[in-house]
């Protein structure tokens, strides 16, 4: 298993980590099987979606925000059940095919990190598996 330490510098944001997951991939010298990439925090997530315009980042993080604000009559104390809400919505993990050594990834996809309640210092872990 491979950890990362991603530093985020903004309350949100979506950072592409698909580099990282290549270089496990590289690195295990598996060439089919799958990665499953796994975030351990209640308000931070991991989705894959476009990575060649960097507009669809910006509305997704839109979208998110007008769908879980901030204020709101929430209940938690802690002043951060807009970024559990939108964690939850994302998810924690996702899996990629790996095949002939190669994330098997659409033409325009990309692997995101996704800060919700930042910034901060976060863990990503890759767990890759032999198929």
């Amino acid at each position: 298993m491979f950890e990362h330490i991603v530093k985020t510098s903004s309350s949100d944001e979506m950072i592409n980590i698909t580099s990282l997951v290549r270089q496990d991939v590289q690195k295990s010298g598996i060439t089919d099987g799958i990665a499953v990439v796994f975030v351990p925090h209640t308000t931070a997530g991991v989705t894959i979606n476009e990575n060649a315009d960097p507009d669809v980042v910006y509305d997704l993080l839109g979208i998110l925000r007008r769908a879980f604000p901030e204020s709101g009559s929430y209940r938690h104390m802690e002043g951060n059940s807009h970024a559990h809400a939108r964690a939850t919505v994302v998810g924690s993990s996702c899996t990629v095919i790996i095949e002939n050594g190669q994330l098997k990834l659409g033409t325009w996809q990309g692997i995101y990190f996704c800060e919700f309640d930042g910034p901060r210092t976060r863990k990503v872990y890759v767990k890759l598996i032999q198929g």
